[in-house]
């Protein structure tokens, strides 16, 4: 059995926050609205919202055909929110059974739900495993320790298996954060297993996380699609979409051109 950190809490301002052995925030939730994605880089990894076909219709069905999964489930923000705001098929994979409770208990994730599984299970076996090999439309990638000094799973033998895990049309987030060094070292990585021009990126956060993204066999939209659907996100699930757009950058190309797209 892995020997971890321990789990702890804290709160300020009515927000609840997940600590592993340090200070460091591993996750958060607001008591009073627990559907409300509170850290801003975790906000920005639900980017891959704009390049789904979904995204085209307002409609809380248009999602439910849909597979997202999160490898390390933190505080839970993307599994509910995927689960029970976009109401898609939702899988969360943590090898810290603690972390699974603390979930339960005090970040309010469903013991027992349609459409959920949450599974005690190191992410590296969740990737090689060739059942969940094209079964994935939504890969959100957050795996860092107690020390937060770079991911615990980072190798490009990993991020194939990712790409494997996704479908054609499938997007990836991954949470960067850390050194400059650090950073480019796990950009050519994901390059190498996804094709450097299947990349996107967003600018850094404040505190330092810069969310990377990798597509699998999906024709980029048009400024004009992606206005649309920024402004649906931004009606229905009240996340920054048209925010996105101005932070979003590929490899090699301009930033996406969307003046006047505005937040609500």
């Amino acid at each position: 059995m892995p020997e971890f950190p321990p789990v702890t809490f804290s709160e300020m301002g009515g927000i609840r926050y997940l600590h592993l052995g340090s200070a460091w925030v591993q996750g958060a939730m607001c008591i009073s609205k627990p559907l409300k994605i509170e850290l801003e880089y975790v906000r920005r990894m639900m980017v891959w919202m704009l390049l789904r076909p979904e995204a085209d219709t307002e409609g809380s069905k248009a999602w439910e055909g849909m597979h997202a999964v999160q490898l390390g489930l933190g505080a839970g923000a993307i599994t509910r929110f995927c689960h029970q705001a976009i109401g898609a098929r939702t899988t969360a994979v943590e090898l810290n059974p603690v972390v699974i409770a603390a979930s339960h208990v005090w970040f309010h994730l469903p013991r027992k739900a349609e459409r959920l599984q949450v599974l005690e299970k190191n992410a590296s076996d969740y990737v090689t495993d060739p059942d969940n090999h094209g079964t994935v439309d939504a890969l959100c990638v957050d795996l860092y320790d107690h020390e937060a000094a770079s991911p615990v799973l980072d190798s490009e033998e990993f991020y194939r298996g990712c790409e494997r895990l996704l479908r054609p049309g499938g997007v990836m987030t991954v949470n960067l954060f850390g050194r400059k060094l650090s950073f480019e070292r796990s950009y050519s990585r994901i390059a190498a297993a996804f094709g450097a021009d299947q990349l996107f990126s967003m600018q850094a956060t404040k505190e330092g996380n810069t969310v990377v993204g990798a597509v699998k066999q999906l024709d980029w939209p048009g400024p004009q699609i992606l206005a649309a659907r920024a402004e649906n996100i931004v009606n229905q699930f009240k996340l920054p979409g048209a925010q996105w757009l101005s932070m979003l950058s590929r490899e090699g190309l301009c930033r996406v051109p969307l003046e006047g797209a505005q937040d609500g």
